[in-house]
């Protein structure tokens, strides 16, 4: 490698404990001098939305999560007062309930149940994992992060009888996300199933006047607080979200908020080479052509950041992932996200990094703390760091070596603060990116879509199931049933749905001739 090169695109930090190397991308220099116009419109559209503009025209709202780690930014005091407001709360609400001041009937609470969806589920998870201390967190904590029943049934087994000291959060903007509302029933049969009251176990985290809010005033929920229309769920995590879950778990929210603020202050500088999130932006859009040609590989060698490559999936490709561009071209727009963790990677998917096809770009993280104590020797003057280390420098050798471009993000220790300052970070390079590619990062528009498809979905089924049970005792097959229906040329569809039934006994519906899947009958069996 040129050492010139590493030091003239090797950006450190210090005061944020803190580096970004670019230098092992294959850029020339005169790619900074093409994009530096394209990055200063950036630039402005950042500072736009940072006063408050409309950035989310499908529905007339503002993007404000970076007023959430700064509320004296907000571009109305009544903003800035209720963020802060709600910080504070957040705080005694976590003080009472680890002081038992605020309990269950049964006593002290000791588990924590998060239900909520995307980035109601994906931000408390990073978090959660890449800060809590395990057994000795202030609550234990679950997750309902799917309408999977299997999936809840296994938390609630892992729960145990500890429901009865379990504090459930609900988290929904609307109230009405299906995931979420799914997870709220089958929390509360399990609590009434073991006799308990759900309403003095929950606290809602919702919009105000929502459904949520509205049926946790109604039932005398512990409390409630806001989901503002101006966060959108992948950047929520910096607010209610992510820090009352944190806060329960007894992670310093505190340090998290300065970590983020820290690192918008670092980030709002028009100084393209002095701006770590600008760096991301620019060797994204130059990696991947600027349409999303080479997927983005994040490599964090650090156990507890195993899961940033899971939240970034979603931040970054619900944000880029876009088919038309903001005067209405369709251009398909995407970044792919993978990742796990090395140096378990070295022994999986790093051989084809290495050897296979070039359609990617690495992001290596690097921690530089080890651990809390000293280490053990596993060799002579080597401990097991050294080898993370060794393993995390000896595949970006082995990267450049075969011409794959990469760069190395460093930080000091995994913190609250560290925390903080990469979710800011991520959150202001997606926003970049997206303006340097002309599209709204704010809207997803394509996740909406899939709502509506989910919804009549589930109604051709009850269509499906109330057809079978008016004609109990007859059997149908499938073109049959989309004839009684009315549904004539959706018979794949029926297909599926009726199989499903089939496969679960409470639907009482029962197929007969399966072993010719096209031609089986199906019946309600009263």
């Amino acid at each position: 490698m040129n050492w010139s090169k590493f030091k003239a695109y090797y950006l450190n930090l210090p005061e944020l404990g803190f580096s970004l190397d670019i230098s092992r991308m294959s850029f020339d220099d005169a790619f900074f001098s093409t994009m530096e116009p394209k990055m200063q419109e950036a630039f402005a559209a950042m500072q736009d939305l940072e006063k408050g503009s409309i950035a989310n025209p499908d529905e007339n709202r503002m993007v404000g999560h970076y007023w959430l780690r700064n509320p004296q930014v907000a571009p109305t005091q009544e903003l800035s007062q209720s963020i802060q407001s709600t910080i504070d709360k957040i705080q005694a609400v976590a003080a009472r309930v680890h002081s038992g001041a605020i309990k269950a009937p049964a006593g002290k609470f000791t588990d924590l149940l998060v239900i909520g969806i995307g980035g109601s589920a994906l931000g408390p998870q990073f978090v959660s994992e890449a800060l809590g201390k395990k057994n000795r967190d202030a609550l234990k904590v679950h997750f309902f992060d799917n309408t999977d029943p299997d999936g809840m049934d296994g938390v609630l087994d892992v729960i145990g009888d500890d429901l009865k000291t379990t504090l459930s959060v609900v988290i929904s903007k609307s109230g009405g996300t299906p995931e979420t509302r799914n997870g709220m029933l089958e929390a509360q049969n399990a609590y009434k199933a073991a006799g308990l009251d759900f309403s003095a176990h929950a606290i809602a985290i919702t919009g105000e006047g929502s459904k949520l809010d509205t049926v946790a005033e109604q039932e005398g929920w512990i409390e409630r607080l806001p989901m503002w229309d101006w966060v959108g769920g992948r950047t929520s995590e910096t607010g209610p979200v992510g820090l009352l879950p944190a806060a329960l778990q007894g992670i310093d929210i505190a340090g998290l908020i300065e970590g983020a603020a820290k690192m918008d202050m670092a980030t709002r500088s028009a100084e393209t080479l002095k701006n770590p999130a600008a760096l991301l932006a620019l060797m994204w859009y130059y990696a991947s052509d600027g349409k999303g040609s080479k997927d983005m590989v994040l490599l964090p060698y650090k156990d507890r950041l195993q899961l940033f490559s899971k939240y970034l999936q979603q931040l970054v490709m619900e944000s880029i992932g876009k088919e038309l561009d903001l005067h209405g071209n369709k251009v398909n727009q995407g970044l792919s996200v993978y990742g796990n963790k090395g140096s378990t990677d070295q022994h999986a998917y790093v051989q084809q990094l290495r050897d296979g096809v070039h359609n990617f770009f690495v992001t290596f993280i690097e921690v530089l703390k080890d651990r809390k104590d000293t280490s053990v020797e596993v060799e002579t003057g080597v401990t097991s760091g050294d080898f993370l280390q060794g393993f995390l420098l000896g595949t970006r050798e082995a990267l450049t070596g075969s011409g794959r471009d990469s760069m190395t993000i460093t930080i000091d220790e995994v913190t609250p603060q560290a925390v903080g300052m990469l979710i800011a970070l991520y959150e202001r390079a997606v926003g970049f990116y997206a303006s340097l590619v002309g599209i709204n990062a704010y809207h997803q528009p394509g996740v909406e879509a899939g709502k509506k498809a989910a919804a009549s979905i589930l109604s051709l089924k009850t269509k499906i199931h109330a057809f079978l049970q008016e004609n109990a005792g007859k059997s149908f097959d499938l073109e049959q049933i989309a004839s009684g229906i009315g549904a004539s040329g959706s018979e794949e569809m029926i297909f599926k749905l009726c199989r499903h039934m089939a496969a679960n006994a409470q639907k009482q519906v029962v197929v007969e001739g399966s072993g010719d899947l096209f031609s089986a009958k199906y019946s309600f069996n009263a």
